[in-house]
């Protein structure tokens, strides 16, 4: 007769397969509430218990042995399927209940979720929001997140997906800026103006400012003395007066409604619908998931 799975070793299981999507004992302790210390000896008593080492321990990271490898994956599936069953119950209640783990961007999070979580809690007090916001890709399964809110194309299929609302790229400037040095009035103006452009994190490389002119879109790197690798701080920039910035139009929303910028060249802003809800499979049928989906479309 099979020996029955323990509450231990299921805890182990747990402590594994967080450790080896994040790639470090220190961020699964961080995601499971732990110590780095009880997540290294549930892993230690499992690899007693299995008779194989899972991980080669370095100075800086964990790497996978060939066993650890290939339990991982099927540690994962186990866990999706405990996801599932969980969902499953979870959706059975009518009202939005519980925690609510979110993912998205800083400008996202900041701009657009954080001022809709009020509203929402308002609405499901029984919810809990965890908000993370990181300019990194999250793993969904492996970081227990219930939604995410990604800007850009999509690469991972697997996941279920919803267009959000369209916003506008343009530029701005700050009223003192243009009292000083003027407005320009086409895109080919910038080279003899003060910019100030994002050098992406991911890429190291600076942005693309894109301009639609005579019915075809054209795409500027202007030759800017301030770059820096945060969106947020090319809003302070610009709203302090360092120049003309290229800024999404529901970030720039709030500084040109306190009159803290303004917007410039906007005929040949551009438009986009590349703001896009992501969640897994496993929670399709959760009830906070749709209702905060719901709130998301209905801002838009």
């Amino acid at each position: 007769m099979k020996e029955p799975i323990g509450f231990e070793r299921l805890s182990g299981l747990i402590a594994f397969a967080r450790a080896g999507s994040l790639g470090s004992y220190r961020a699964a302790a961080r995601s499971l509430s732990l110590s780095p210390s009880a997540i290294s000896k549930s892993i230690q008593r499992l690899e007693r218990h299995f008779g194989v080492s899972l991980f080669t321990r370095t100075t800086r990271s964990l790497v996978f042995t060939a066993e650890g490898r290939d339990l991982h994956e099927r540690v994962l599936q186990l866990l999706r399927q405990a996801e599932e069953i969980e969902q499953v119950a979870k959706s059975a209640r009518a009202e939005p209940a519980g925690t609510l783990r979110i993912a998205a961007s800083l400008p996202i999070g900041l701009h657009m979720i954080a001022p809709a979580i009020a509203a929402f809690r308002s609405r499901y007090p029984k919810v809990f929001v965890d908000l993370r916001l990181s300019d990194q890709i999250v793993d969904l399964i492996g970081e227990g997140i219930d939604l995410a809110i990604r800007i850009g194309e999509l690469s991972d299929s697997s996941l279920l997906s919803r267009r959000l609302m369209p916003y506008t790229l343009g530029c701005y400037a700050s009223p003192d800026y243009l009292a000083r040095c003027g407005t320009p009035q086409h895109p080919d103006e910038l080279a003899r103006h003060e910019t100030v452009n994002l050098r992406y994190q991911s890429t190291g490389q600076a942005m693309r400012w894109p301009f639609r002119v005579a019915d075809k879109e054209i795409e500027v790197v202007p030759a800017s003395p301030v770059i820096v690798d945060a969106s947020e701080a090319v809003v302070a920039a610009v709203a302090a007066g360092a120049g003309i910035g290229m800024l999404a139009s529901f970030m720039a929303d709030p500084g040109v409604q306190a009159e803290r910028l303004v917007p410039v060249l906007s005929e040949f802003a551009v438009q986009r619908q590349n703001i896009t809800a992501i969640w897994p499979e496993s929670r399709r049928t959760n009830p906070a998931v749709r209702a905060f989906l719901d709130m998301l479309i209905e801002m838009g």
